[in-house]
């Protein structure tokens, strides 16, 4: 009962930090996750909260499903298969590239046994996106690179652990020999687990995907991405194949199939709730753990190998994406020089580093130093690389490139705002409030500052269609969600049923979706009705 009830204590404080993060970086120009880190370095040598610390199996059998699943339902998937080839480049060939880079500067460099050295290449060359896929919403960076950096990383941390686990495997069951005689057989196990884990996460999603179909009770769906998500996971460990990929792989089918085929307007929006919540909490708690797990003062007593590590990761990761985009770019479309700058220095490392290198072996030779290692660069990568990375994007002018519509959207508001200003101007004319002077005064700034804004709306770009239909969108949804709030006040009153009210919000949310997939079909409607 006390050891429930402390860690109930841990985990509700734990929030409370997160959510005073939350408020905070509304006014400070930090990202979330890396504002996390920060307190956690301030507050943990304080002792303010009782010792916390994170295990590799709370990453990564609590932690990664929910982050993997989440990430790989969002994720569409013909934006994914117009850009498979980038992606699988940095994915697999450009983690093996930088496992083998980073072995090599630092057993040439440190003395770092080979072993050791490559098995800590595996561990750092897994990316979390986290901090920059949330910069590049707020920037409004071009789509097709925010794929890629997402792609990139939900796949690639498949291939780390995959690399981790085999050359895990290879030192703990090596008598004689080294790392490089085994590499033929490697290599099979690599495709054996890859492939095994795309089939245990198919399965689990086509199979899941087919039984929401036959229901339509968005608590029970919840239920069932919940149970695809980790049962992806624990049936691909116990089929010894990857578990990470299986969790991806089922992820896409589901956001892509099973939720066009089988789940209805209300069940989405749900579950799009359910996971998005699911996240923001597993984010929260991941980098403020991060933050309060590493000390400061044991960084500095391991100051050179950390440094090498760093250098190592950066060459690694240069010679990944620079190198493997040339190759690319004689393949398929290329990847713009600016959007390869983004991808080196954007590719943070973060907690799937860390759970892999705590769940190495107690007796493993030399493991102390990787941890400190691994902890040193994941301070730099989140810190340094993290808190540069806007002013990288801005400096390169790749900030406000997808902005166009949110441009409008400050315009139109400005507009709106002014327009209810110039009401309210006359409401309190008529009620004597004001005088003449006053009232003309007023009214020529206002309408001048409307014929400002109405001038800049036409110049941001989209044509006077686009703007008609925006517009129309915008209120057709408003007025969907006034008649959803009378419906349930209905209910409340006891007027209606709560089979009716389900009923009526069910058809409420195919009008939604109809508004949402069909902008053409208003045209064609509009365009019908003008002739």
């Amino acid at each position: 009962m006390n050891e429930t009830y402390f860690a109930i204590h841990i985990f509700i404080v734990l929030l409370l930090i997160a959510s005073g993060v939350s408020m905070a970086t509304r006014w400070l120009r930090v990202p979330y996750t890396l504002m996390l880190v920060i307190v956690g370095l301030i507050i943990s040598p304080m002792h303010f909260l009782p010792s916390v610390h994170i295990s590799p199996e709370l990453i990564l059998l609590i932690f990664l499903p929910a982050l993997l699943f989440d990430a790989a339902w969002n994720l569409k998937l013909d934006a994914l298969k117009k850009n498979l080839l980038p992606i699988f480049m940095l994915a697999v060939p450009g983690v093996i590239l930088s496992v083998g880079v980073i072995g090599l500067v630092l057993n040439q460099s440190i003395g770092l046994p080979w072993q050791q050295a490559l098995l800590f290449g595996a561990v750092i060359s897994a990316t979390d996106p986290v901090s920059v896929l949330a910069l590049f919403k707020k920037l409004g960076l071009p789509t097709r690179l925010a794929t890629i950096v997402e792609g990139e990383s939900l796949f690639n941390d498949g291939t780390s652990v995959i690399v981790f686990r085999i050359l895990l495997g290879i030192i703990a069951g090596t008598t004689a020999g080294s790392v490089g005689s085994l590499i033929p057989t490697s290599l099979s196990e690599f495709c054996i687990v890859m492939f095994g884990g795309i089939a245990v996460g198919a399965v689990v999603g086509l199979m899941l995907s087919t039984v929401t179909s036959y229901f339509n009770d968005h608590l029970l769906e919840i239920t069932l991405t919940t149970i695809a998500a980790y049962g992806s996971f624990l049936s691909a460990e116990a089929f010894h194949v990857s578990p990470v990929i299986a969790v991806l792989i089922a992820g896409l089918i589901i956001g892509n199939y099973g939720r066009r085929t089988g789940m209805s307007p209300t069940t989405q929006v749900a579950v799009n709730s359910f996971w998005e919540y699911a996240a923001f909490v597993v984010n929260s708690l991941v980098f403020l753990l991060i933050g309060l797990e590493i000390q400061v003062s044991m960084l500095a007593q391991n100051i050179v190998p950390i440094l090498w590590g760093i250098l190592a990761m950066l060459a690694a990761r240069m010679l990944a994406v620079y190198g493997l985009g040339a190759l690319t770019k004689l393949l398929t479309e290329t990847v713009p020089l600016k959007w390869q700058h983004v991808l080196f220095w954007g590719g943070l490392r973060g907690s799937l580093s860390l759970a892999l290198v705590l769940s190495l072996p107690k007796l493993l030779p030399g493991r102390s130093q990787l941890v400190v290692m691994v902890f040193g660069v994941i301070l730099f990568s989140l810190l340094v690389q993290g808190l540069t990375v806007t002013p990288l994007l801005k400096w390169l002018n790749l900030a406000g490139v997808d902005k166009g519509m949110d441009e409008h959207d400050l315009l139109q508001g400005r507009l709106l705002a002014e327009t209810a200003a110039l009401a309210e101007l006359e409401v309190l004319r008529s009620r004597g409030t004001i005088t003449d002077r006053i009232y003309e005064q007023l009214r020529t700034a206002l309408i001048q500052l409307q014929e400002n804004l109405s001038r800049r709306l036409v110049q941001s770009g989209l044509s006077g269609r686009d703007l008609h239909h925006e517009q129309l969108l915008r209120v057709q949804k408003h007025l969907i969600d006034v008649k959803k709030a009378r419906l349930a006040q209905l209910r409340q009153e006891g007027i209606l049923s709560e089979t009716a009210l389900h009923e009526l919000i069910n058809q409420l949310d195919e009008e939604l979706g109809d508004i949402q997939t069909g902008p053409a079909h208003s045209e064609q409607g509009d365009d019908a009705k003008a002739t």
